[in-house]
């Protein structure tokens, strides 16, 4: 298991960015419901890791992150969730 997905923040970021190329901060922070502080230091960890992939950019003139899962990241969490699915899978067959 993943510790880095123990978070429900960074749950919530990994499942939003599996749906989708790139989204930026304003959408993850209005899908989430996070303060910007919040979601700011969840997506630090993530990037830290090598999980998510940060794209500064600007949007006419304002500037715009956006943000996308890496490879390392999907396969990161598809093991964490494998993980999930073998312990919930031992503790059934125990009742």
């Amino acid at each position: 298991m993943d510790e880095l997905f123990l978070s429900k923040v960074r749950l919530a970021i990994v499942a939003q960015l599996l749906a989708a190329e790139w989204a930026t901060f304003t959408e993850l922070q209005k899908l989430i419901d996070v303060t910007n502080g919040n979601l700011g230091a969840h997506l630090g960890k993530l990037i830290e890791a090598g999980y998510v992939k940060e794209q500064k950019r600007f949007e006419g003139r304002r500037p715009q992150s956006r943000y996308q899962l890496t490879k390392a990241g999907r396969t990161a969490f598809l093991s964490h969730v494998a993980a999930l699915r073998a312990m919930t899978g031992a503790e059934l067959r125990q009742m």
